[in-house]
């Protein structure tokens, strides 16, 4: 009974060299996971991992001013920011930053500079923000900045002139416009080198021809979209694009779920089902440009001279009884003349006026 007594004693012996090994890897973590939560603003909340560090803030009236050094990703929704002014996160050095989310937000201006500080930002979210005003050096502090997402950010004013002032100098990847109502391709928008473009759920009806040579331009060539949820009107006007579209089927990363919007015939159709010889042009459209004003004028022009010809042929035919109805028509201007004459000189006669009363 001793000896199996012993045993238990003896293995216990290791119990406190078992911890001392497992306390070097605790320690790390719950040093990252407290040092996170105290460097962070009461309004937003902190998550570290080994590769990754990540906060969220809701309902601020402005940037924060304090925030981890080496946080990756800050996600700020449901805020009052109005205007983003010059170095608006350069309260602490964000160096690191790579993923800037600003969505319902408010914010409807950016100044000049206002991601100063931030040398590695990547992506920058601006969707869901009734942007206003956007200086045209709005980005210049975040020069590797590759993914600009302005998704139902553009609703509340037309900035593309002000945007194309303000990505020329970045070397922008893929940008998103989806949602912004936009009835036309933004070219301005289209900085050389961009490789994907999200035009969703816009009012584009359809890519005009010339739109199209800018897309197989050699600064667009490599250029990818997506298309989906656009009232695309299949009437003629939508030949060039249906054919572009064939070619190119590669380049349109939702092509087999475009929809025809309209003409009610051929509402919920794929285009790429379509044949060209199926799109007609609807009267109500105007058919192709000029084609059916010019048809109307010509028309009008040949019943005309019909009726020109029909009135000359009616007077030459009738032209002996017309000259007889001349000559009759003058004689009887003639004897009313006559008549009127006479009675003129008669009144005129002083032989025959009364003779005066006594």
């Amino acid at each position: 009974m001793a000896r199996r007594q012993a045993r238990p004693a003896g293995g216990g012996r290791w119990l406190p060299w078992l911890g001392l090994a497992v306390l070097p890897l605790a320690v790390p973590a719950a040093a990252a996971a407290a040092a996170c939560p105290s460097a962070c603003p009461a309004a937003c909340y902190c998550v570290v991992t080994p590769r990754l560090q990540q906060c969220r803030c809701e309902r601020l009236q402005e940037p924060p001013r304090e925030l981890p050094a080496a946080v990756h990703n800050l996600s700020i929704a449901g805020s009052n920011l109005s205007v983003l002014p010059r170095a608006a996160f350069a309260g602490s050095p964000l160096r690191d930053l790579r993923l800037l989310r600003l969505r319902h937000d408010n914010i409807r201006a950016i100044e000049d500079m206002a991601l100063q500080g931030l040398p590695a930002l990547r992506t920058l979210d601006l969707s869901h923000n009734p942007l206003l005003s956007v200086a045209a050096g709005a980005f210049g502090g975040a020069p590797l900045l590759r993914t600009l997402q302005l998704n139902q950010a553009l609703l509340a004013a037309p900035l593309e002139e002000q945007l194309a002032l303000a990505v020329r100098n970045l070397s922008l990847r893929r940008l998103e416009l989806a949602g912004n109502a936009l009835r036309a391709l933004p070219a301005a928008l289209l900085p050389p080198g961009l490789e994907e473009l999200d035009l969703r759920n816009n009012s584009l009806q359809r890519l005009a021809a010339a739109e199209l040579r800018s897309l197989d331009g050699p600064e667009l060539r490599g250029l990818r979209l997506s298309l989906g949820a656009n009232p695309l009107s299949c009437d003629c006007g939508l030949r060039p694009f249906l054919a572009w579209l064939r070619a190119a089927a590669a380049r349109v990363l939702d092509a087999r779920s475009l929809r025809c919007a309209a003409p009610p015939a051929l509402r919920g159709t794929a285009l790429l089902r379509l044949r060209p010889e199926a799109l007609a042009c609807a009267p109500r459209d105007g058919g192709e440009p000029g084609q059916l004003e010019t048809a109307s004028y010509v028309f009008f022009g040949i019943v005309l001279a019909l009726i020109g010809i029909v009135f000359l042929m009616v007077l030459y035919l009738n032209r002996r009884g017309i000259k007889r109805w001349l000559h009759n028509l003058r004689e009887a201007c003639r004897d009313q003349m006559e008549g009127y004459h006479y009675r003129y000189e008669q009144d005129a006669d002083p032989r025959c006026a009364g003779t005066p009363a006594l």
